[in-house]
C-alpha cells in the first residue's frame, strides 16, 4: 500500500509499505478521506511534543470497512469514521470512563502510525459506521469532537460569556459548540479572515484582532468584568499566559492547545478570581456522537470549513503551502 510518511521535520514522501495484517480484534479500513489537523502541521514543522520520527500522520479518518473481525457488527463495504484514541481499558482513568486521557493512550498518527495511507488496521471498537453523513463530513468529526469536549469541560451554559482565543480548526469547533449551548461568544485571532468566518458562518457575536491592546479592548467590551469561560486554542505559550488575564472572577480557563514550554501565572490574581484551570485532551464517545448529531441536523457549516483539498500523491507538495497564513487554510483534506 501507499502511505504518506513524515521522515523528519519538513520531509514528506509517498512510500510503499506492506498491507496491514489485522490482529484478532481489529478491522481493516480502506481510507478515503483524511483531515489535516494542526497536529499534523506541527509534526511536519517539528513542533509536536509527543512524537518520534519517522511517522505516518493522520488521525481525522473516514473510509470503508474491508475486513471485520468475527463477532463484530461491522460489515465490509460499510463507510465509517475512526475514533483515533487507542486506550488501554485497564488504567484508573479508563476504569472511570476517562478513556480520552488514558495513562497508556496511543493516538493514531502521533504515538503510532496513522491513516495517511491506503489501508489501516485499527481495533473494531474504534470504528463507527456512518449514519446520515458522508465521507467529507466524517473526516471532520474528530477535530470538532475536540472542541465539543473542551466546551463540555468548561461546563458552558447559556448564562456564560465565552471568549475563544485562536480561531483555527479547534477554536472554530469550540465556537460552534459554545454557541450550540446558547452562550454568547467573542473571538480573538491574529487573522482577519478567520474572524470574518467566525462572525459570518459560526455564529460568533464579536471578533477582535490580537494585538498589544487586546486586554484593554476586552475589558472595555465587558465593563471590566471579562469572561466566565476563556478557551485557548492557539498552541502559543505567550497567548496561553495572557489568556488567564481575560478570565473574570469565578471563571474557568480551558486549555485546548498543548505546548512544550512550562506555563506560569501570577498566583494572587489566580486566587483572587478563584479561577478554575482545566486541561482538555482529545474527546469522549459522547463528544463524537454530539458532532455527528449536529452534522445530521445541518448545524455544522461543513462547506465553509473545508477550504483546501489534495490527493495523497500531491499532499507532500501541498503541505508547505498550507502552513502559510496567506493560503487561508481552515481545514484541508486528503483524498486517498
Amino acid at each position: 500500500m501507499r502511505a504518506l510518511l513524515c521522515e523528519a521535520p519538513g520531509r514528506l514522501a509517498v512510500v510503499q509499505r506492506p498491507d496491514p495484517v489485522p490482529r484478532a480484534d481489529e478491522a481493516v479500513l480502506r481510507i478515503r478521506r483524511v483531515g489535516v489537523c494542526g497536529t499534523d502541521l506541527h509534526i511536519y514543522e517539528g513542533k509536536h511534543p509527543f512524537l518520534h520520527y519517522p511517522r505516518v500522520m493522520g488521525h481525522e479518518l473516514a473510509g470503508e470497512v474491508v475486513h471485520a473481525p468475527p463477532g463484530s457488527t461491522l460489515r465490509p463495504g460499510k463507510a465509517a469514521y475512526v475514533v483515533p484514541y487507542l486506550s488501554c481499558g485497564h488504567c484508573r482513568a479508563c476504569r472511570r470512563g476517562r478513556t480520552n486521557c488514558c495513562r497508556n493512550i496511543s493516538v493514531l498518527g502521533v504515538h503510532q502510525d496513522g491513516g495517511m495511507a491506503e489501508l489501516l488496521a485499527v481495533p473494531a471498537s474504534n470504528v463507527v459506521p456512518l449514519d446520515g453523513i458522508g465521507l467529507d463530513e466524517a473526516a471532520m468529526v474528530e477535530f470538532l469532537a475536540i472542541g465539543a469536549h473542551g466546551i463540555a469541560r468548561g461546563a458552558v451554559t447559556a448564562q456564560d460569556r465565552v471568549l475563544v482565543v485562536g480561531a483555527g480548526p479547534i477554536g472554530i469547533a469550540a465556537i460552534l459548540f459554545a454557541r450550540a449551548r446558547g452562550a454568547p461568544v467573542s473571538v480573538v485571532d491574529m487573522r482577519q479572515d478567520r474572524l470574518d468566518l467566525a462572525l459570518a458562518s459560526l455564529g460568533a457575536d464579536a471578533g477582535l484582532l490580537a494585538n498589544a491592546d487586546t486586554e484593554a479592548a476586552l475589558s472595555e467590551a465587558t465593563g471590566g468584568e471579562f469572561f466566565d469561560v476563556v478557551v485557548d486554542a492557539t498552541g502559543n505559550v505567550g497567548s496561553i499566559r495572557n489568556g488567564l488575564r481575560y478570565v473574570g472572577h469565578g471563571g474557568r480557563y480551558v486549555l485546548l492547545s498543548v505546548v512544550r514550554e512550562e506555563i506560569g501565572f501570577p498566583d494572587p490574581a489566580f486566587h483572587a478570581r478563584e479561577t478554575t484551570l482545566l486541561a482538555s485532551r482529545n474527546a469522549l464517545p459522547e463528544d463524537f456522537t454530539e458532532v455527528v448529531t449536529r452534522m445530521r441536523e445541518g448545524s455544522i457549516p461543513v462547506a465553509a470549513l473545508r477550504t483546501h483539498h489534495a490527493r495523497l500523491d500531491d499532499a507532500a507538495a501541498q503541505f508547505p503551502g498550507w502552513l502559510r497564513p496567506e493560503a487561508g487554510v481552515i481545514k484541508a483534506t486528503i483524498e486517498v
